[in-house]
Parts: C-alpha cells; sequence; structure tokens
C-alpha cells in the first residue's frame, strides 16, 4: 500500500508562490532586509570597481525610502549616471537590480536611441485607439505593470525626444501613468536610474592633457563641476529638480583595473567549470592583461576584450586540440611579451603563445 504523506503549506510556501507569479517580493522582509541594506555598500563594492561614491549615494537612498522617510508616492530613488563609457555604469544598474530584488531580470532597460522621433514616443505607453499594436500595451508600462518591483534603467537619456522627457517628468512626480488601455501603471516600488554621456567629451579631453591618467581629487572635482554645468545646458531644470541623485563616475586607474581582470578571469573560470579545468593566472600574466587592455578614456571594455584575445582565445584551441583536458591544472604567466600556457609536472606540456599585438 502506498503510504500517505501529510504535506504541509506553510505561509512562506504561499508567499513563495505569489512571488513567483507577481514579481512582488513578499519574503519575510524585516530583520534580514535591514541587515541587508545596511551592509549594502560592502557587499556591491565587491562587485562594482571604482565607484564607491555612487554605491554610497544609491544606498543611502534606499534606505531612506525602507525607513519610509521619502515622498510614498514617488518611486524608491531616481538617479542619473554621468561620466565615460565602460566604467560600469549600466553594470551597475544591474546589479542593483540582482541585490535588491534578488533577480537580474528585474533590470527593465530601455535605450533611448531607439525613441529619439515624435511618433515613436507612445510606444512606451502603448499605441493609440484605431493604431497597429493598440492592444499589446506599451514597452515600458507593459513591462512594469508585470514586474512592479524593478530597476528601470532607461540608457542615453540625452537622445530621447522631449515627448519622453514630459512623460519621465510624470513618472518621477507622480509615481504612476495611464497606459493606453486606461490602466493606471505604479511606478512607486521601482528604482529609476538614467545614463547619459553629456559632459564624456569632457572627460576625454582631460585625459589627453593629463596624457591618459586617471582624474584624481581636485582634477576630479573639476571635471565633475564641469560635467554638472553641461547637464544643466542639456536638460530643462523642471527634469533635474526631481531627480534624487545627479553622480559623475570616476575613470577607472590600474588598480581597479587590476580588480576587473580577476573578475573577467572568475566568470571565465565559471565557464570552462564543466571540463573540470583550473586555471592558475599568475601575477605576470595579470599585469601582461592590464598592459594590453588599459586604455583609461575607454572603461573596462579594452580589458574584456585583451581578455579575451589574449587569454580565452588560445585557451579555446588548446581544449579543441585536447592538449588541456579534464582535470588539467594550467598555469598562465606571461614570457617574452607573450601569454604561455603550461600543464605542469606530469602532465602533458602546452605551451600556446598568445597573439602578439
Amino acid at each position: 500500500e502506498r503510504e500517505e504523506k501529510e504535506v504541509v503549506v506553510t505561509a512562506d510556501d504561499m508567499m513563495h508562490i505569489i512571488s513567483k507569479v507577481t514579481g512582488v517580493p513578499l519574503q519575510r522582509m524585516e530583520q534580514e532586509e535591514t541587515q541587508k541594506l545596511l551592509m549594502m555598500e560592502a557587499e556591491m563594492k565587491q562587485r562594482v570597481i571604482g565607484q564607491d561614491e555612487a554605491v554610497t549615494a544609491i544606498s543611502k537612498a534606499l534606505r531612506r525610502s525602507r525607513a519610509d522617510l521619502k515622498d510614498p508616492k514617488r518611486p524608491i530613488g531616481s538617479f542619473v549616471f554621468l561620466g565615460p563609457t565602460g566604467v560600469g555604469k549600466t553594470y551597475l544598474a544591474r546589479t542593483l537590480a540582482e541585490f535588491m530584488f534578488g533577480d537580474a531580470d528585474a533590470l527593465i532597460q530601455i535605450d533611448m536611441s531607439e525613441y529619439m522621433e515624435k511618433f515613436t514616443a507612445s510606444r512606451l505607453i502603448g499605441s493609440p485607439p484605431g493604431y497597429v499594436g493598440y492592444e499589446e500595451g506599451g514597452q515600458l508600462s507593459e513591462a512594469v505593470r508585470r514586474r512592479p518591483y524593478s530597476v528601470v534603467l532607461f540608457d542615453e537619456i540625452e537622445k530621447a525626444h522631449p515627448d519622453v522627457m514630459h512623460l519621465l517628468l510624470q513618472i518621477l512626480e507622480d509615481g504612476k501613468i495611464t497606459d493606453s488601455l486606461g490602466r493606471k501603471i505604479d511606478f512607486r516600488n521601482t528604482i529609476i536610474i538614467m545614463t547619459s554621456n553629456v559632459g564624456a567629451e569632457l572627460l576625454k579631453k582631460q585625459m589627453v592633457m593629463g596624457f591618459g591618467a586617471p582624474l584624481e581629487g581636485h582634477d576630479y572635482d573639476s571635471m565633475r563641476d564641469k560635467i554638472l554645468d553641461e547637464t544643466k545646458r542639456v536638460f530643462k531644470p523642471e527634469f533635474l529638480n526631481r531627480l534624487d541623485e545627479i553622480i559623475v563616475f570616476h575613470s577607472l586607474g590600474k588598480p581597479e583595473l587590476l580588480r576587473i581582470v580577476d573578475l573577467e578571469v572568475d566568470k571565465v573560470l565559471r565557464r570552462i567549470k564543466a571540463k573540470e579545468v583550473h586555471i592558475d593566472l599568475k601575477q605576470s600574466a595579470k599585469e601582461f592583461l592590464i598592459e594590453k587592455g588599459y586604455e583609461p578614456q575607454y572603461g573596462a571594455r579594452p580589458m574584456r576584450r585583451a581578455v579575451e584575445r589574449f587569454l580565452e582565445d588560445p585557451l579555446a584551441e588548446e581544449l579543441l586540440r585536447g592538449s588541456v583536458k579534464a582535470g588539467d591544472k594550467v598555469e598562465v604567466e606571461a614570457v617574452d611579451g607573450k601569454l604561455s600556457f603550461q600543464v605542469p609536472e606530469s602532465q602533458p606540456q602546452s605551451n600556446a603563445a598568445a597573439p602578439a599585438s
């Protein structure tokens, strides 16, 4: 006879199911979330390199919100991220979504280069009656309606048509909009982040004059003031007044890039974990990658390309040749201006030279 088992459905089980269906985080928050918010800077600074001021500003705004000190009609927080390319503006938004709502999919990303014309502005809240796509809902309103607890990222906001900016004013002030079907879309539980390259050209000129050195101390403060002046020229005062914080990101120096190399290598290690191959990256190899990928005016992206070109490409060739097999430990070091891959001791050796720059 089949043994009967009594299944007990608890309140936590119900909260988990409801949270999964609605996208609303209903887990028990009180003590856990309090500690999470207090430790927010320390945890996020380990993932977002070199942008401590940005992480601190966001953390303070979120703590104000959770302590019920913010305006209950407005979004949790609204920020504009300024600064050079490749320094982590979009990455910080993605990390924030994962940290706050437990899922990287909680990031709703809207590229403003798709909304440069007047007729495209209506796509955010849905086409008007009689037009194609009327019953489908808007790209912004429908995404927030389905996931009310999320981070909404407007990328390159300076490219948006003025009609889009008018819509943003309503979101930032009232915390809600009405879509084309007449439904009220609630933004009070969202975090609004806008990125912009306004003033980035000033940073690039400053780096050229400073021979590529990252901006520090007084130089950074003066450049920040110039970028903020440019921002005030481009955006209307009523838009800037509704923001919680305008954050200018720092350029990345060699110490930050050294930590980014470690993060990029960790990603490679996770991807080849299924092959049971262990990579031991020596200090000389890290310095080699930094030398090949160090371009302060372009941020961390050249470093990522250097890891792909000098580490991933030759490693992929060795794996396909069978020179590196499951269970091997591969030592990577810089030798004669190249990266050398070696399987030590009794294991078969593989000297794969990365392409010369």
